[in-house]
């Protein structure tokens, strides 16, 4: 039997589940509304590790994600983190309400470092 072909609005869905929640960042305590896309605090970035995919909570960890840099390209931030839970790293994509203060001085750290 041939494999069959997922469409691919449900592929995405698969890896992303929108997940609409509110919730005070334990980091600077601003009351942040979530919108389902919400993963950070927009005042100081930092996040907490609840995800395994994009919005499915299943994470078992929930550490802190300490912001470590951030990336400009095309018009897009992309912000670095590290769990200080379980150490694991990774990036997302900022949202427009973030900081623009704060990711220009990730930017500008993470250059540093490479330097």
């Amino acid at each position: 039997m041939p494999p069959q072909h997922q469409d691919p609005t449900e592929q995405a869905s698969r890896r992303f589940k929108k997940t609409v929640e509110d919730f005070v960042c334990y980091n600077c305590g601003t009351k942040v509304s979530g919108n389902g896309y919400t993963d950070h605090c927009p005042v100081c970035l930092w996040g907490k590790h609840v995800d395994i995919m994009p919005g499915d909570r299943s994470a078992g960890c929930h550490g802190h994600m300490r912001p470590i840099g951030a990336a400009y390209k095309s018009g897009t931030y992309t912000i670095y983190y590290e769990c200080e839970g379980c150490g694991r790293r990774s990036g997302f994509k900022a949202a427009g309400a973030d900081g623009a203060d704060v990711l220009a001085s990730l930017v500008s750290a993470q250059h540093r470092r490479k330097i």
